[in-house]
Parts: C-alpha cells; structure tokens; sequence
C-alpha cells in the first residue's frame, strides 16, 4: 500500500473532529493498510486517519512489537496517571513530558466490523490516548502544562517545517479530562 504524507501542525484538518465509520468496507480497509505502512515507514508509534487528510474515526499503533488498528474507539481511563515524553508524526522533532491517564480500556471494532477491547498501559496507553485526541481535533500540545506549552511552541516556532501546515490553534479538549493536562 502507498506511504502518505503527514499532515503538519497548523493543518485545519489536525483540528477537526473525525467522523464514525459507518462502512466496514474495502475502503477502510485500505484506509487502515496505508495507515500501518506510514506509520512503520515514519516511523512512529501510532497514526490516527486525520494526520493523513481523512476524517474518520479510526488509527494504528505500535508499540513493543505489537501493529495494531481501533475504529470508532471509546475509552475508559485509570485514575492513575503518569508522566513521560510524548511526540507527535505531526509535529515533527518535539518531545515533552505531557501527563496521561497510566491505564486505559479501549472499546471499538477492528477493520472488519468486529466488537474489539484493548487494555493497555504505559506506551500502550499513551499511545491510544494520543491517537484518539487526534480523532476529536485534540493535538498533545493541548494537554500540556502552560510551561511546557510554552516551551514546545518556541520549539515548534524554531523549526524548520513551521508553517507549511498552516496557521497553528491551539484547542482545549471537549471530554473530561480527569485534570490531564488541562
């Protein structure tokens, strides 16, 4: 399947919510192959639909080995949290500690139609956190400390690829947070 182009921060559609997938069809499964091969090519550990330009609800991961892909994914966190560098295929050369739930039970379908849960924790975890922001318009940034916000913003300001996505915005999650960086 064809590698595709990530789109960068400041791109509209990193802000804008995805839709459900309502067709388990040939072309979500497409959707999701190309998905896995940007993300291994990247590489990264995980890619969500809209940092490929398509706005629907579904991303891949990968993390300790294990390729993996959630449609329509519904989360319940841990109040547990934990810190730890966090990166983003859209933004490219940034790392940061952000805070996230530690524990997180994922409920969606795979490719096919079928009824799928995934427990994870740590990278897992933070992984499917990150791709299912990227699914509600949510990038990591806005979850970040005000500090740390600051300091990836320079960051991101200094880099090379900064505005070819567009005009940044920075939004603030429409879920509970549970206080995770918010």
């Amino acid at each position: 399947m064809p590698i595709q182009p990530i789109r960068l921060f400041g791109d509209p559609v990193l802000r804008t919510a995805a839709v459900e997938v309502v067709d388990f069809d040939r072309e979500l499964r497409r959707l999701v192959q190309d998905l896995t091969d940007t993300m291994l090519e990247a590489p990264g550990a995980g890619l969500a639909a809209p940092q490929i330009g398509v706005g629907l609800r579904a991303f891949t991961w990968y993390v300790d080995g294990e390729v993996g892909h959630l449609v329509n994914p519904v989360l319940d966190l841990s109040a547990e949290t934990q810190d730890g560098p966090e990166g983003c295929l859209s933004i490219p050369g940034l790392s940061i500690d952000c805070r996230r739930a530690l524990r997180v039970v994922a409920r969606g379908f795979d490719m096919y139609g079928e009824p799928v849960t995934i427990e994870g924790s740590d990278l897992l975890a933070r992984a499917i956190q990150h791709e299912t922001d990227h699914l509600d318009g949510v990038l990591f940034l806005d979850r970040l400390s005000a500090e740390n916000r600051k300091l990836a913003m320079k960051e991101i300001r200094e880099s090379e690829w900064f505005g070819l996505g567009g005009a940044p915005t920075i939004k603030l999650s429409p879920h509970p947070t549970g206080g995770l960086g918010l």
